[in-house]
């Protein structure tokens, strides 16, 4: 099973890899292969490293939240 992780855009540097932040957890990730233009501040999908889809914040939030209910449910 493959998971991809919303993280928040904290930074861009000039290779166009950003710092995410990922509940918490700081991240890099490559931003060349998302599918729309992003900024600091924006929510992308992260997935092995690479940003792979702008979302809504009210989305990233959700779906941030769900994986805490699994982390603390221990569903894993």
């Amino acid at each position: 099973m493959c998971l991809g992780f919303p993280g928040k855009i904290l930074s861009i540097d000039a290779h166009n890899v950003a710092q995410l932040d990922i509940g918490g957890t700081r991240r890099e990730a490559c931003l060349d292969i998302v599918d729309d233009e992003v900024a600091v501040g924006d929510y992308v999908i992260c997935h092995a490293g690479y940003a792979i889809h702008r979302v809504d914040e009210a989305v990233a939030r959700d779906k941030l939240e769900m994986l805490q209910e699994i982390i603390e449910k221990e569903i894993f």
